[in-house]
């Protein structure tokens, strides 16, 4: 096939909505990433911490390319079985009741959304539908999302918004009171905000979250979209802070890096939609289900405990470092505060000498595959600590 300027035709077709940094990644295995040119990368970003297992882990692909031979593709008109067992593997490992099937992050919570207002609707009438989200927060990039969304550089540019979202500040349970109302009808938070900055919530504030829930009749809804399927260290974040959530929404990890996302729902969420309530073309595809039933299958206690064990050996490697401030998150979900280097210059260094690594406000993120080497982890932290020197 003839070679093509990727960069230029980019620049000339594609709608520039993104800040794409200097790289073409033509291919890669694990946790390393190859250029057009040949040059190597170690991988800390994971694709925004979609490629769990790594790039073309052999026994994800194997799975997925037996699911392409048989089924691409039917619609949720049909029942397939791929996704009947994600839903029977997510259900038993959380004691939730039912899944709903989306193709993305922001349609997850879109549907949390929906079935949030629709719940106390059914049982108190239209005027109880205001939902409290958190300053600082990210959901998504439709316009419900954006919405519940806590960041007014979100916000900017896009009005009228959807209506009737209010937003607390984190770890603020005085706050968290005074925001809810009579006309409350959930609470929709994440348990590390990835994109405000790799924030950990405190336990308090979570279980008083919970409470007011459990108390008001209203709906906890935990955004997991960055968080869950072993990110940090458990299945899902919220395992951490001893919280039963009503509806629990995931994507990017679970598809080892197809594109699933959706929505777990508890006791109290899981008959709400009816049909034609809410649908979708491709969610739940079978292929992406193929992936997500592999990744799962990896992702056992071991696994996890494994996780956890890397999440640690990096924090310790990275408070090691003189330039470096403080570092945040849980498991593999790590935001490092500079002393002095600016995040995104840092980025940019790192990219020139073989390290891909993200930013998230004013921090470093990192978002390594689950799967990722011990030596992988030092031959990354070198670049990093070399770049901030």
């Amino acid at each position: 096939m003839k070679k093509i300027d990727v960069k230029k035709l980019d620049q000339e077709k594609i709608v520039g909505t993104y800040g794409r940094f200097d790289l073409v990644a033509d291919h890669g295995k694990g946790a390393v990433c190859v250029d057009e040119e040949g040059k190597e990368y170690i991988d800390f970003t994971a694709g925004i911490g979609v490629n769990s297992l790594g790039f073309c882990d052999d026994e994800w692909v194997k799975a997925v390319t037996k699911q392409l031979k048989k089924l691409q593709h039917v619609s949720n008109l049909f029942y397939t079985e791929p996704q009947a067992r994600v839903a029977d593997i997510l259900t038993q490992r959380t004691g939730m009741k039912k899944v709903f099937f989306a193709n993305s992050g922001a349609e997850a919570n879109e549907v949390a959304i929906k079935t949030a207002r629709k719940y106390s609707n059914n049982k108190y009438g239209n005027d109880i539908n205001w939902i409290v989200t958190l300053e600082n927060s990210f959901h998504g990039r439709t316009m419900g999302t954006i919405t519940a969304t806590g960041q007014d550089a979100y916000h900017k540019d896009f009005y009228p918004f959807l209506g009737h979202f209010a937003y607390c500040r984190p770890d603020d349970i005085d706050d968290l009171y005074e925001k809810v109302t009579d006309q409350t009808c959930a609470i929709m938070m994440e348990m590390v905000q990835g994109e405000g900055g790799v924030v950990n919530l405190s336990k308090e504030f979570v279980k008083a979250a919970e409470e007011l829930c459990q108390r008001k009749d209203m709906l906890l809804i935990i955004d997991e979209v960055q968080t869950g399927i072993g990110r940090t260290g458990k299945l899902f974040a919220y395992e951490y802070f001893d919280v039963k959530p009503d509806i629990v929404t995931f994507a990017k990890g679970i598809g080892g890096g197809l594109p699933i996302g959706g929505a777990l729902f508890g006791e109290r969420a899981c008959d709400v939609l009816k049909p034609g309530n809410h649908g979708t073309t491709y969610g739940g595809n079978p292929v992406a289900c193929a992936g997500a039933l592999e990744v799962l299958n990896r992702v056992d206690d071991a696994f996890l405990t494994e996780v956890e064990k890397k999440g640690v050996y990096f924090k310790e490697k990275l408070s090691a470092i003189p330039e470096v401030a403080s570092v945040s998150g849980m498991g593999l979900m790590i935001g490092v505060e500079l002393k002095k280097k600016n995040a995104k210059d840092t980025v940019n260094e790192a990219l020139e000498k073989g390290l891909m690594i993200l930013t998230a406000k004013e921090k470093i993120r990192l978002l390594p595959p689950l799967t990722i080497t011990y030596e992988e982890i030092d031959k990354g932290l070198k670049i990093l600590e070399d770049v901030l020197k």
